[in-house]
C-alpha cells in the first residue's frame, strides 16, 4: 500500500505534466482507455461467474465514479497537488454518510464525531474567505462526495457482479462519457464548465511519454492496492493509503507548489484522522 501510495502521487505528476497541452477532460479520457483494455483482456484468460441483476446501479456507478475522476483531475489541474489528493480521501467520510443514509448502516457517536472533523478539515483546506475559488472549492468536495457514493455502490453491486465487471463499468463509462463531451468540445467552448466541455488535442511527443507514464502507474498502484487490501485488514491498509498526501506534497513541491500553510496543514490532519478513525472499524 506504500508503494501504491507512492505510485498514485507519481500518477498525479504525470496528469498535471499533461495541463500546459491537453484539457483534464481528455487525460480522463486517455486514463480510462488504458483501464478498458486491461480488462478485457483477462476476459480472454478467464470467463464471468456472476448473478447480475443491477444493471441500473452498475451504470450508476460507472457514471458517478466517472464526473469524481473529471473533478479530480480537473483539480490536479488547478490546486496543489496535496490540496487535490486531499479532497479525494475525504471519500471514506462520505461513504460512511452515504451507507447510513443508504444502507442503513449503524454508525456509533465516535464516528459522527469523526465525519463533524472531517467536515471541518474540509473547510480548512479550503480557506473561506474573499479571494476563495467558489468553483474549485465545489469541485474539491464533490470529487471526494462522489468518490464515496461510487464507493457505497461498490458495497451493494459486490454481491451482483465480479470485480472485473464493477471496474470496466467505470472505466468505460468513463471512456464514452469524456468522447462524447471531447466531441462537443469542437463546437461549443465554455470557460465556465471548462470541466465538461474541452475540444479535443491530438497528443504528439513528450505527451504520450506523459499519457502512457500515467496509464501505467495507475495500473500498477491500483494493482497494488488491490493485493494490499486482499491481504490484511482494510483499516490497516486506509490507514497507509494517507501516505498518498504526504508523496504529494514532495511532488508538489518539486512541481512549483507551496508547502501547505497552518491552517491547510490542520485541514489535512483532521481529514486523515477522520479517515482512519471511521474506517478503523
Amino acid at each position: 500500500m506504500l508503494l501504491a501510495s507512492f505510485l498514485f502521487a507519481m500518477m498525479a505528476f504525470f496528469v498535471k505534466s499533461l495541463s500546459p497541452y491537453m484539457s483534464s477532460l481528455e487525460v480522463v479520457f486517455f486514463r480510462n482507455v488504458f483501464g478498458v483494455l486491461i480488462v478485457l483482456v483477462t476476459f480472454f484468460k478467464s470467463p464471468l461467474n456472476q448473478k447480475g441483476g443491477r444493471p441500473f446501479l452498475l451504470l450508476f456507478r460507472g457514471l458517478i465514479g466517472t464526473i469524481a475522476l473529471m473533478m479530480y483531475f480537473y483539480n490536479i489541474f488547478h490546486m496543489p497537488l496535496a490540496d487535490a489528493i486531499t479532497f479525494t480521501k475525504t471519500s471514506p467520510i462520505f461513504t460512511a454518510v452515504f451507507a447510513y443514509i443508504v444502507l442503513k448502516e449503524d454508525l456509533k457517536k465516535k464516528a459522527w464525531i469523526a465525519i463533524l472533523m472531517g467536515f471541518v478539515g474540509m473547510l480548512f483546506v479550503i480557506k473561506p474567505s474573499g479571494d476563495i475559488d467558489l468553483k474549485l472549492a465545489i469541485t474539491g468536495v464533490l470529487s471526494g462526495a462522489m468518490a464515496g457514493m461510487a464507493y457505497t455502490s461498490i458495497r451493494e453491486l459486490k454481491n451482483y457482479y465480479e470485480p472485473r465487471v464493477i471496474v470496466l463499468s467505470f472505466t468505460g463509462i468513463g471512456t464514452i462519457v469524456p468522447a462524447i463531451f471531447l466531441f462537443l468540445g469542437n463546437y461549443f467552448s465554455s470557460d465556465t464548465f471548462d470541466l465538461f466541455i474541452a475540444e479535443f488535442v491530438m497528443p504528439k511527443g513528450i505527451m504520450w511519454v506523459y499519457i502512457i507514464g500515467m496509464g501505467l502507474l495507475a495500473t500498477a498502484s491500483q494493482f497494488l492496492m488491490t493485493k494490499a487490501y486482499a491481504s490484511t485488514k482494510a483499516g490497516i491498509v486506509g490507514a497507509v493509503s494517507y501516505t498518498n498526501i504526504f508523496f504529494a506534497m514532495l511532488v508538489g513541491v518539486a512541481m512549483g507548489d507551496n508547502w501547505p500553510d497552518l491552517l491547510g496543514a490542520i485541514g489535512i490532519f483532521f481529514i486523515v484522522f477522520a479517515g482512519i478513525w471511521i474506517s478503523k472499524k
